[in-house]
């Protein structure tokens, strides 16, 4: 507690969710915590100074990363949490759309990451931790945009990962399965839809709904976050909760052949 009390956070999309959950636990364990979220929340979370940014803009980046080097002299842990989901049959999203999703998911990402950085590579110690999802390691019938933010992601982790290590900064994912979350607020709706895929889609979008009903609690998510902030050894990769960690080790070790056709199974897609 004492170590990590002199230590400053910043939790993008910290006004709902699993961000909220994020930043109210490393709080709790004694960091000093800086929420983003695009517009200001009904309420604050616990004990975390919030600061509105918008990921997908350059120069609100910059000055929330200047805003809290200002007060605090230091940045030694960024979380990445500010994201979207889109929901239709790959087709039926505008490249628009699309860009949009990957701006917020990925470059959002960059924009943070690429802003912090240089503070971490200077002070010789850093932690980024990127919320990823198990839909970066599987496919997504109609979340296939999303999906691909999160395969992308994973890839861009793992490899700056990598590129980091020698300044003593470490780049690790959290990867939640479904969580309970405000589903229709978060969930972006293709913008040209067709109506081949209506009865499709409508299968798709109430098995996400039934699936998050029940799904991990954003506290739960939070553990594993404080976890993958903290570990003196960390591992790249933090699958959070039963789903998350089955589906990881299916994906790695079932044959390709039965793990399709698990899943179009699982996902009430004809054989």
């Amino acid at each position: 507690m004492n170590a990590l009390a002199r230590k400053t956070a910043i939790v993008t999309g910290a006004s709902t969710g699993i961000g909220r959950a994020s930043a109210e636990a490393l709080a709790h364990a004694g960091f000093r915590v800086f929420g983003t979220s695009r517009r200001a929340a009904d309420s604050d979370p616990r004990d975390v100074s919030m600061l509105t940014c918008d990921v997908t803009d350059d120069a609100a980046v910059a000055s929330v990363v200047s805003t809290v080097l200002a007060r605090t002299g230091r940045i030694d842990l960024l979380v990445n949490n500010a994201g979207l989901s889109l929901l239709g049959a790959a087709e039926e999203s505008s490249i628009s759309q699309i860009q949009n999703l990957f701006d917020v998911n990925l470059f959002g990402v960059i924009r943070m990451t690429n802003a912090v950085l240089p503070l971490m590579r200077q002070r010789g110690e850093g932690r980024i931790v990127n919320i990823s999802s198990v839909l970066g390691l599987i496919p997504a019938p109609y979340s296939a945009h999303y999906a691909a933010t999160k395969h992308a992601l994973e890839g861009y982790s793992e490899s700056l990962d990598h590129e980091t290590r020698a300044f003593n900064v470490r780049v690790v994912l959290v990867e939640p399965a479904y969580t309970r979350s405000a589903f229709e607020q978060n969930t972006l709706t293709a913008d040209s839809m067709l109506k081949e895929y209506d009865e499709a889609r409508a299968s798709a979008r109430a098995l996400l709904k039934d699936t998050i009903a029940v799904g991990d609690t954003p506290e739960s998510v939070a553990e594993a976050v404080l976890l993958a902030a903290t570990a003196g050894r960390p591992r790249r990769r933090y699958p959070s909760g039963k789903m998350a960690r089955q589906v990881s080790m299916l994906r790695r070790f079932v044959p390709s052949a039965a793990f399709d056709k698990s899943l179009r199974k699982q996902m009430r897609l004809p054989a």
